[in-house]
């Protein structure tokens, strides 16, 4: 399995949230957001360095609190343009140390724990792969949706060899969760991207541990279900 200095890991936080105000230090039953997914990625077996990546002093804060590295932004990556890439090179530059992989761990993601980060490692390596990127099976079958017109008509919403099948006879689909992406990095600095053509896999999360919380119905749910576990 992993060899030391293999696997840098990184949790990129703004301080700033269109949709829900300081989400990423927001109070989830007794403590902020972001500590959730700092806590999971030190209890990861395989993570050998975790870095906070952030525009915003709070946030450095509570990052400061634990023994990993906290990383000040500079102002073009403090802005709404700046890209996710773009704060992951800069936390890879920013590293002295030489690792072969990253993994971008999402603060937005409290119920992803190192039991699944080490699971996604664990098909990295089992894989041979270049990526890995979590995934969930989805609600509602994206068969049962489409597109609707202006003037609201359901003609053909849904097509005629589907109509009549129960949901639970449609073939699953899968969809993003942001929880855990695991790559390569010579062969994400090439590409800039976690998805890549080739040698890329899924690796499958439960709906309850995909939780990512954008707006403040996904907090209310990441609440309620963390009471439930606990």
């Amino acid at each position: 399995m992993a060899n030391k200095n293999d696997y840098l890991a990184v949790v990129p936080a703004r301080g700033g949230s269109k949709r829900l105000a300081k989400k990423n230090i927001l109070d989830l039953n007794g403590k902020p957001l972001i500590t959730y997914t700092i806590e999971a990625g030190l209890e990861s077996q395989y993570i050998d360095k975790l870095v906070v990546s952030s525009d915003n002093e709070e946030i450095l804060s509570v990052a400061k609190k634990y023994d990993i590295k906290s990383l000040k932004r500079p102002d073009e990556l403090a802005s709404d343009t700046a890209t996710t890439v773009d704060v992951l090179i800069h936390a890879i530059e920013s590293t002295p140390q030489q690792y072969k992989y990253l993994v971008l761990l999402q603060a937005t993601s409290p119920l992803r724990t190192a039991k699944h980060i080490d699971e996604a490692i664990e098909l990295f390596e089992t894989k041979s792969a270049d990526a890995i990127i979590s995934v969930v099976e989805v609600e509602h079958s994206p068969l049962w949706s489409n597109k609707l017109d202006e003037d609201l008509s359901m003609k053909n919403f849904i097509s005629q060899d589907i109509l009549n099948k129960r949901s639970q006879d449609l073939e699953p689909y899968y969809r993003l969760n942001g929880a855990i992406y695991i790559i390569n990095i010579t062969k994400f600095l090439e590409e800039k991207s976690f998805f890549l053509q080739e040698n890329s896999y899924a690796y499958v999360m439960d709906k309850m541990s995909s939780v990512d919380i954008d707006e403040e119905i996904d907090f209310m749910l990441a609440e309620v279900t963390l009471k439930h576990i606990n």
